[in-house]
Formats: structure tokens, sequence, C-alpha cells
């Protein structure tokens, strides 16, 4: 029965999520100590493996229908100036992607990755966030349940990654609601703002912080007032993918802050995900360390648009491989 309160699903959803196949996880954990008696220990490629097998249940893992998924929204806060791109330049990256002529179309075609954009009606900007809601809560939970249609078609590695001309600044003021602080604690460079430009995201977040104050306790409510349609759909669709059992790889400040959402409604919401990179945003590092996750790369990426993700599974893809291929050689 769905409830007539807009976030009441979700919480149920959230108090029900299923757990890893310990038994799997731990078979794929001693393939990789029998092999390190004659070679030596795998590190993180034995936990990747290990973490991957355990959320599909798979005993012989394979990564066969990997999708990168990246949600575009527009943002009424981006009329502050609070990033030297136009707005403009999220329908034009849209359009690049659909053109195959993006960054992430060259490394989804390198390591055979499925991609899908969601463009979350580009043409209609969120509320200004410093003085009315982005989305009312039952947008916000229509848009939730839109991202978790991301994966109706299959697949067993969600990819996740944004667009969105000012979403680093709504991120830096979800994250400042969720987890405290003012904006000058969140706030960074974005996508090349001056020194000057990034003062004036740290006034614009304390002015949305003051502005919705006493509505902020709650996340879920957080996440509809401060947030932006590309923030819910990504909540919706990492919550989709754990009722699934399928791993997720997060990349991007704003996925993060997307995601941290579930973490503060229910810890070891995440647990089905990695975070895949690591942007030069300063509170990207910060808000990794509230999740309690540490980048599988950290290259410096700061494109956004699902880059890391989609470099971090094809080390899945190879960390997965390495698993059944000695696992089938052990047997022999």
């Amino acid at each position: 029965m769905v409830s007539a309160l807009p976030f009441e699903d979700f919480r149920v959803l959230l108090d029900k999520l299923p757990e890893p196949d310990e038994k799997v996880e731990a078979d794929i954990r001693r393939v990789f100590a029998r092999a390190a008696l004659a070679q030596g220990p795998f590190g993180l490629m034995e936990d990747i493996a290990a973490w991957f097998a355990g959320w599909t249940g798979r005993a012989t893992p394979q990564v066969s229908r990997p999708l990168v998924a990246i949600f575009a929204g527009t943002h009424g806060v981006a009329a502050h100036g609070v990033s030297p791109r136009p707005v403009t330049a999220t329908a034009e990256a849209v359009e690049l992607c659909a053109a195959g002529g993006a960054a992430i179309n060259q490394v989804c075609l390198t390591y055979d990755l499925g991609l899908k954009v969601f463009d979350l009606a580009l043409d209609l900007p969120t509320g200004d966030i410093t003085r009315e809601p982005a989305l009312d809560e039952r947008g916000c939970a229509a848009t939730m349940a839109f991202g978790m249609e991301a994966i109706a078609g299959g697949a067993d590695l969600l990819c996740l990654g944004d667009m969105g001309v000012g979403n680093s600044t709504v991120a830096a003021a979800l994250l400042a609601a969720l987890f405290g602080g003012e904006g000058r604690d969140w706030v960074g460079p974005g996508s090349g703002a001056d020194e000057a430009a990034v003062a004036r995201k740290a006034a614009i977040v304390d002015q949305a912080l003051d502005f919705h104050g006493p509505h902020l306790d709650d996340p879920l409510e957080a996440l509809a007032r401060v947030g932006g349609r590309e923030f819910a759909a990504i909540a919706g669709a990492i919550l989709a993918a754990r009722m699934e059992r399928i791993p997720v790889l997060i990349d991007g400040f704003p996925a993060t802050a997307a995601a941290a959402v579930l973490h503060k409604v229910k810890p070891g919401a995440l647990d089905h995900c990695l975070l895949a990179s690591l942007s030069p945003e300063p509170g990207h590092r910060r808000a990794a360390e509230f999740i309690g996750m540490e980048p599988v790369l950290d290259l410096g990426i700061g494109h956004g648009e699902g880059v890391g993700a989609a470099l971090g599974a094809g080390l899945v893809k190879a960390a997965v491989q390495m698993a059944s291929g000695m696992a089938v050689a052990q047997r022999a």
C-alpha cells in the first residue's frame, strides 16, 4: 500500500534493507588467500571483489551489465552567480553526451559500460534555496521514485554521476544541513570559481541554512528543501540498487551529498556502495569522512558526470575477473 505521506514509503524501505551474502564474500576471500600464498597479497582488489560478490551473491562473480547513470538538473540558486558557467551549460553537457563527445562516453567505450543520461526538467529550475524550498515533499518523493527506475532495464553494477550548474553549492548546503557547520566549511571552487565566487557561495549556503533552519532536522526534508532533482534521483537510485542487491559506485561531490542523506536516515544504508573518487572540493573529502568512505581512486578529477565512477568500474571489472579466473583455476 502506498502511503499518503510523501517520504513514508522510503522510510519503510530503509528499515528493511537487505544484507550481503557473507558466505559468498568469505569464499572469494579464500580464493585470494590461496593465490596470495604463492603471489603475495592483493590488497584493495581483494576487497573490491569480495564486496561485489557478497552483494550480488554470486560464488563466481561476473560484471555483465554495468551501467553508468547520470542525472542532470538545474537550480534556482544558480541565479546568484555561484558558478562561472551559464545555466545553459547543463543542457549543453547533456547534448554532448547524447552526441557521444563527452569524456564519460569515452570511458564507457573503453570499459564496455552502458550509459543513461536523465534530463530532470532542465527547463524548470528548482526553487531558489535562499528563499524557498528547492522542491516540495511530494515533488522530491516523486523524483526519488523516478531515480529508482534507473535500474529498471537491469544492471549488476550501478555507477552514479551528476550534471548541474550550481550543484556544488547545493551539495554544500545539503551537507551542512545534515552534518552541521557553515557555508565556509563545505564550499570550494566548484567549476573554476575564483576566491570572490567561493565567498559568495559560502554566503548563499548560510542564507539557505538560516531560511530553512527549523525544517532541516529530518534528512529527507533537508533533501527536499536544499537539494535538487538530481540529488533526489540519485538517492532513489541508490536505495533501489540496495533493494535489488546491486553494488554501486558513487562519484562526485553532489552524488556523495545525495548518498549522505540515506546514511543520515539509516547508518549502513550505503554498505553496498563504494566511493569511486574524490573531487578537489574540500567539502567532498569531509563528506566522505562523515559517511565513513575512502575513495577507490583519488585522481583529482573534478569533472563530475560519472567519469570517476566509470573509471572505478574498470577496476571493479578487473577485480571480479581476477576472483572468477582464480577460482576456476583453483578448482581445476
